[in-house]
């Protein structure tokens, strides 16, 4: 039987406590799904944690994980999202080795994706650019034919369009 592997993301509401992001992580260990981005950063109010995780799993195993991580102490809420249902984007820094003669065509890269020049020397070039996953993979395939330097990327940030709460 071949098990549907696909891309999961969940918001994760955690009251501020250590060993909260060690004991969801376990919970998706367990259950074999990886973690593919991790995005914490502090709530609306400050009394929480919104955890924004992107995983690879069967939707089996994502039922579980969710029903285990509503039962843990720390967790406020714990809800899976559909794509069409959230504004998801990325950060992407991106440094590429680039001399004189080839600058221009690295800027118009970065103009077609709006990335921002960052930083400017006479050898490199820092782009940063957001928006969504398959956004940025295309911008970094482009510039791929560059000597990337050095890449880092956020992880996924989601937010419920509408009035609704994430």
């Amino acid at each position: 039987m071949n098990k549907d592997i696909s891309a999961h993301n969940l918001s994760i509401y955690v009251a501020n406590r250590p060993g909260a992001l060690a004991r969801i992580a376990q919970t998706f260990s367990r259950r074999g799904f990886n973690i593919e981005s991790l995005v914490v950063s502090p709530g609306a109010t400050g009394d929480f944690s919104r955890m924004t995780i992107t995983a690879k799993g069967d939707e089996a195993g994502l039922e579980q994980i969710i029903m285990q991580c509503s039962k843990l102490v720390d967790v406020l809420a714990c809800r899976e999202h559909t794509d069409e249902e959230v504004v998801a984007r990325e950060l992407v820094l991106v440094k590429v080795a680039v001399d004189s003669g080839h600058r221009g065509e690295v800027l118009q890269i970065a103009d077609h994706f709006h990335a921002k020049t960052v930083d400017l020397s006479e050898k490199s070039i820092v782009l940063e650019a957001t928006g969504s996953s398959e956004k940025l993979d295309a911008m970094v395939d482009l510039l791929r034919k560059f000597k990337i330097i050095e890449l880092v990327r956020t992880g996924k940030v989601i937010m419920a369009r509408g009035e609704r709460e994430t």
